[in-house]
């Protein structure tokens, strides 16, 4: 096994017996999850001022890291097979959602020194947090997720349609209840749809709310309706879940005598 080969089977998941890869595995797991303490850790005002230079050498050696990941992933890529040819296979493999993860877990870092806007730097640092997002590499559970959206993806999307539908319905009967007595918190439609979306969540801030018979009796009505619509979301994904993980199950035991595979 050539050199090539050898860096992309350590820097992948690794296999069974492959010692060199699982290392490598819990050294990056590492990596993110002390990342994820320092951007947090990182907000604190004192923390910042007696730590922050700690912070800013760890946050360094962690690009450095992840830079040289990605590069060792971007190069040894062509060993797969899927992946075989030195440009076209780099390209299909550099346009991978977990790949382009791997890619903004360090770009942020490098955008300053291109002269951008200093004020979107702070924007950009927030994106520090994707790196997250690269443990999704490491545990295939984490693939049930996917699995479930993608198979309840039309029950979800017409549980969205319908609940902007109740959302524009309600905002327009609130909006002809409440806009006469109340003009400057129902001052239009948009501007009712707060309170919409406050009530439908079930949240209700209690900044806008209806002072007339009609207004109450009808709010009353959206409250119970807001209960509801967001029990089907949930009912749809607990249902998902529960078929993605027999369907699991299902292929770890032999479907004719039963034992586990």
């Amino acid at each position: 096994m050539n050199i090539r080969a050898r860096i992309w089977e350590v820097i992948e998941v690794a296999k069974s017996g492959d010692r060199a890869s699982r290392i490598f595995d819990i050294f990056i797991l590492t990596i993110i999850f002390l990342n994820v303490i320092a951007v947090i850790i990182g907000t604190v005002h004192s923390v910042q001022q007696k730590y922050g230079y700690l912070l800013n050498i760890f946050e360094i050696c962690s690009v450095i890291i992840f830079t040289v990941e990605y590069l060792a992933r971007l190069w040894s890529c062509t060993a797969d097979a899927r992946y075989n040819t030195p440009f076209s296979g780099r390209v299909r493999f550099a346009i991978r959602p977990m790949t382009i993860v791997d890619l903004l877990a360090f770009l942020p870092f490098y955008l300053p020194f291109t002269g951008l806007d200093l004020r979107a730097l702070r924007i950009l640092r927030l994106m520090r947090i994707v790196r997250i997002a690269k443990v999704a590499r490491y545990y295939s559970s984490l693939n049930v997720i996917k699995n479930v959206f993608y198979s309840k993806k039309e029950e979800l999307i017409l549980t969205f349609v319908i609940m902007i539908f109740v959302l524009i319905i309600s905002s327009n009967v609130l909006y002809y209840c409440e806009n006469t007595v109340q003009p400057d918190k129902f001052s239009s439609i948009p501007a009712t749809m707060w309170w919409s979306v406050a009530t439908l969540t079930t949240v209700g801030y209690g900044d806008i709310y209806p002072v007339t018979l009609i207004g109450r009796f009808c709010a009353s009505i959206i409250s119970i309706i807001g209960i509801a619509m967001f029990a089907l979301p949930t009912g749809i994904l607990g249902a998902g879940f529960v078929e993605e993980i027999n369907k699991k199950k299902s292929l770890d035991y032999c479907p004719h005598c039963g034992q586990k595979l």
